[in-house]
């Protein structure tokens, strides 16, 4: 390889920018081809119907490696135009690459050809073709524990801990874009439900270790039952699910949830999923939605599976639902302010 960490950091990773484009011409177009296209046609079409649903409250469900592939200004987009209520995600987008970045630092452009031993004597991590400076995101490891130090030492939903380094960064931020900082401003709660599989899981680690009576957790039972009871609230729902795993099935199983406590609710009205994940392993990813309707979590009749990459997918669907423009004619649901915050302010 033979290049230095400079040489090696030096292109950034470039936010692509959705409403800067027709996409609308181009999706109406894909609407009579066949395969994956005409899927994601429809896809975009079951976004935009929950957006012009005014009794729809649209959860996005973020998972893989978005952020740093260059889908941030989307997601930003999204929460300034009132298309998305409540995101519900993986900790590498939220912590290691939004969070990360609104610290200041960036994620660059590599290749997978690259010498990872060498990668790794430089400090250089790797996502396929896009490189982190390591020494940079165990900064973004020890803001976490400077902040669950200022907390008061309780348990915590994903959701308001999230909440607090909205705070931290609306003080400290070197990058106001970012989805963290503008969800927190605009209440639009962000659920973290596995929070310790990325840089917070180090940074709270480290907090409970420096303080082993007293400190600070995350109770993933509260972000259920918190999400079971936005659910409630908001009745008909619909799910623009960005890839699969944890997320996913977090967001589905509230309507179970929901009617085991005793709540009469509908199962998920709308249900989008982009995902390259393949079904025929019985794994979770990749089961399609009419599977999940005969576990009372979705309904049949506006679902759409798109198998397709999600940086090529996700500006396509989104891209055109902002081009249709059903979001001028929606409210920002708030939802954050359900819940009464008991946390202390972060210095």
């Amino acid at each position: 390889m033979g290049q230095t960490k400079t040489e090696l950091l030096s292109t950034e990773v470039r936010h692509l920018d959705i409403t800067q484009f027709d996409f609308v011409t181009l999706i109406e177009s894909m609407q009579g081809t066949a395969f994956q296209a005409r899927n994601l046609a429809r896809a975009a079409q079951i976004y935009h119907q929950m957006l012009a649903d005014k009794q729809c409250g649209v959860i996005l469900c973020l998972a893989g490696s978005l952020i740093s592939a260059g889908l941030k200004k989307i997601i930003l987009d999204m929460i300034e135009n009132n298309m998305v209520d409540v995101i519900v995600s993986t900790g590498a987008n939220i912590v290691d690459q939004d969070f990360f970045e609104g610290l200041g630092f960036k994620h660059y452009q590599g290749s997978p050809r690259l010498e990872d031993t060498e990668l790794q004597a430089l400090a250089i991590d790797r996502i396929y073709d896009t490189l982190i400076n390591e020494d940079e995101l165990r900064i973004c490891d020890d803001t976490i524990k400077v902040i669950a130090d200022s907390l008061e030492p309780r348990p915590y939903s994903s959701r308001e801990f999230i909440a607090e380094m909205g705070r931290y960064l609306e003080k400290h931020a070197k990058n106001k874009d970012s989805i963290v900082l503008r969800a927190y401003q605009k209440n639009i709660p962000i659920f973290v439900p596995a929070f310790s599989d990325c840089s917070a899981g180090f940074g709270l680690v480290m907090h409970q270790v420096a303080h082993p009576q007293k400190h600070v957790s995350i109770d993933s039972v509260k972000d259920f039952r918190e999400l079971t009871e936005l659910k409630i609230k908001a009745k008909e729902t619909g799910l623009l699910m960005i890839g699969g795993g944890v997320p996913k099935n977090f967001a589905q199983d509230i309507v179970v949830a929901a009617e085991l406590l005793g709540a009469e609710v509908p199962l998920h009205k709308y249900a989008v999923q982009i995902t390259v994940a393949d079904e025929r392993d019985g794994a979770l990813s990749g089961s399609t939605l009419r599977e999940a309707c005969s576990w009372g979590k979705v309904s049949v009749v506006h679902e759409q599976m798109v198998f397709c990459e999600a940086t090529i997918a996700m500006p396509l669907v989104v891209g055109y639902a902002y081009g249709k423009g059903a979001w001028r004619t929606r409210e920002n649901r708030a939802y954050s302010k359900l819940f009464a915050e008991t946390a202390e302010t972060v210095s």
